[in-house]
Order: structure tokens, then sequence, then C-alpha cells
């Protein structure tokens, strides 16, 4: 029996002013809200609600209703979600991580987020 986990969970506090044009190069950076002041013009920041574990192929990525599959997840994906609230989500279909820390969903439009957007990360958990 596999039941539904929420891996991942955060609201969107502000968005950088460069956020748009990586949007349209078909990425998304996120970092928590306590990210230096540097990283804030192409990111995403967010304050985490649930952070249980990271992320794995198969999990889906949620964005204020919009949903994409993960298809890849780099070597430091996982560690960096969960140490820094980090979080390179590329759209570019790939099946192998380009980058250690690339998650990378099926290619698609990304939706632009806004303060009080919701992402989410769910996946499959088979108990033992």
């Amino acid at each position: 029996m596999t039941m539904e986990v929420t891996r991942y969970a955060t609201e969107v506090t502000a968005v950088g002013a460069l956020v748009p044009d990586f949007v349209e190069q078909q990425i998304l950076v996120f970092f928590s809200d306590a990210a230096p002041e540097e990283l804030h013009d192409f990111s995403v920041l967010h304050h985490p609600t649930v952070a249980k574990s990271g992320l794995t192929t198969g999990d889906e990525v949620v964005i204020d209703g919009t949903t994409m599959r993960v298809l890849s997840v780099g070597d430091l994906a996982e560690q960096n979600l969960l140490a820094l609230g980090h979080l390179n989500l590329k759209a570019n279909g790939a099946s192998q991580a380009p980058l250690p820390g690339d998650v990378c969903v099926e290619a698609r439009a990304l939706p632009i987020p806004r303060p009080g957007s919701k992402l989410w990360i769910t996946g499959t958990l088979t108990p033992p």
C-alpha cells in the first residue's frame, strides 16, 4: 500500500526583480527568506512550513495549482533544499540533472510566483 505525502511546503515571501527573466529561460530559483541580500534579485524567497524530506524522481512540484512531475534530481538538490531552502527548478524535460543542485521537471511554461504563492512537493511513500 502506498500513500501520498507532503515532503516540503512553503509560502513565498518576496520575488526578486529578475525572476521573470529567469522564468523566460524556464528556471525558477528559490531560497529561504534568510538568504543573503546578494541572492534576492534573482530569487523567489520563501518561508518553509513543512520540511520533512527533499525530493526524488517521480515526485510532483506544485506552484499555485501548476503541477510539474520531477524527472531528475541532482546529487546536492535535496541537501540544498533542506539546509538552505534552495531549489533550482528547471522546466527543461531533462532525465538527468545538468548540475548537482538542479531539479528538472517536464518542459513547460513556469508560473511566476508572487508573495503569498504556495509551493509544495508531494511524493508517495511505501511503508516497509
